[in-house]
């Protein structure tokens, strides 16, 4: 059975001397795992279509619950990524939290469209790299289900707060005061808290379009990584390496 589907390559291991094993997250299918036989070879007609963070459209050849890729065209390469590696650790991050989260034979066109907007806001540098994964980290709970509540303080109903908490256990912000002693939260400040909501309710194409000053983004982006940590309950070895070299 053949099929064509758009994909990201989340992830590419080499297998035996010239094949490659993907995970692909496609528009039609989710997840997937397919074997590009050959990909390896110089003279391959799916190298390129079947390196990681690659948009590709792909032919695929399905027997017995395996799928094989039999043709593959490019759709955006994401060039710049590859010749900045802080750049490109950030981009396999952001794959490596797909990979996570996204489901085998759950498509989720807004999940596909996160990640390939995210990495082409990277690739093309429309705004800070710490913006791009704050905002990702956080839109990416909100369509894992983990969406933080932020509309106003749980305990005292407040929606303006001065030192607003983002608690990691309640995956709720809390005002300073009904919040006290707590070491598993993060601390906002008034910018910070707007740009996490605008971040929960934006339209997709509109994610980034907001702006911080350095001290009020490094506070956004600590918040949403470890919010995107308790809710996975896991570490990123791409996280760990993009702080290396960043």
């Amino acid at each position: 059975m053949y099929k064509n589907v758009k994909a990201l390559v989340l992830r590419e291991v080499r297998y035996k001397e010239a094949d490659r094993i993907l995970t692909l997250l496609t528009d039609t299918d989710g997840k997937l795992t397919a074997r590009a036989r050959g990909a390896l070879r110089k003279s391959s007609r799916t190298a390129a279509a079947t390196q990681q963070l690659t948009y590709s459209e792909l032919t695929l050849f399905g027997n017995k619950g395996r799928w094989s890729v039999n043709e593959g065209t490019v759709l955006e390469l994401f060039p710049a990524l590859r010749s900045d590696v802080a750049r490109l650790a950030l981009g396999c991050y952001f794959a490596e939290c797909l990979e996570a989260i996204s489901v085998e034979d759950q498509p989720d066109g807004a999940m596909m469209q996160l990640g390939l907007n995210s990495l082409y806001a990277l690739d093309r540098e429309l705004c800070p790299a710490e913006q791009v994964k704050a905002a990702f980290e956080l839109r990416l709970m909100c369509l894992a289900g983990y969406e933080p509540n932020a509309a106003a303080c749980p305990v005292c109903g407040r929606t303006e707060m001065e030192d607003p908490l983002l608690s990691m256990a309640d995956g709720a912000v809390f005002c300073r005061a009904c919040r006290k002693g707590s070491a598993a939260a993060s601390a906002l400040c008034p910018a910070s808290l707007a740009a996490l909501r605008y971040v929960i309710s934006a339209p997709a194409r509109q994610l980034l379009s907001f702006r911080l000053g350095e001290k009020e983004l490094t506070r956004l982006s600590d918040a949403a990584e470890r919010y995107l940590l308790t809710c996975t309950e896991r570490g990123f070895s791409t996280l760990d390496y993009w702080k290396k070299v960043r």
